[in-house]
């Protein structure tokens, strides 16, 4: 005989006896208490790990930055020398003028290309002494000048993206 042929009455004992004893209503509630406790819980750690990884993500892609600048920043100051060159054989006089306009036009273009990556001379000459900027080299007794001026720039600094690269070597007045 199958289970449908069965009848009803048969059939009860074993689902009555299948079936949980009823739990008192205080019992459910507090149940219920707990569950949405623990899922307030879940979801504020959900949260707080999505912010984690959110300023996780922020801050890699900012150090990335950081080190493809800084690397830049190194390459650019390798270079600053070869620059000092070029300025010190343009001061020179020449007799061969178109060979020191060449010179001069490469000058040029090696300084409109590295401006265009971030690089910028410090102007110093004329300009009021700087510890940030400036690297005083000598100070000079004059009064044709204010005191704590940048008389001459012995080598030119530069800043990388508004950050110092290399400070200017400069003489400075000083009255007294």
């Amino acid at each position: 005989m199958t289970d449908q042929e069965l009848p009803q009455a048969e059939l009860a004992p074993e689902t009555a006896e299948a079936a949980e004893p009823e739990a008192p209503a205080g019992d459910l509630a507090a149940e219920r208490d707990q569950l949405l406790c623990e899922k307030a819980e879940l979801q504020e750690m959900l949260l707080r790990r999505a912010a984690e990884f959110d300023n996780f993500r922020k801050r890699t892609d900012r150090e990335r930055a950081e080190l493809i600048e800084f690397a830049a920043a190194d390459a650019l100051k390798a270079l600053l020398p070869i620059i000092d060159d070029f300025e010190r054989a343009l001061a020179q006089p020449c007799a061969d003028t178109p060979y020191a306009e060449g010179v001069a036009l490469i000058h040029q273009r090696l300084l409109e290309t590295l401006r265009k990556l971030g690089l910028e001379p410090i102007e110093a000459k004329g300009q009021p002494f700087d510890p940030n900027f400036h690297n005083a080299i000598e100070m000079v007794p004059t009064e044709e000048a204010e005191d704590h001026t940048v008389l001459d720039d012995l080598q030119r600094g530069y800043l990388f993206k508004g950050r110092l690269l290399r400070p200017s070597m400069v003489r400075v007045a000083s009255r007294g």
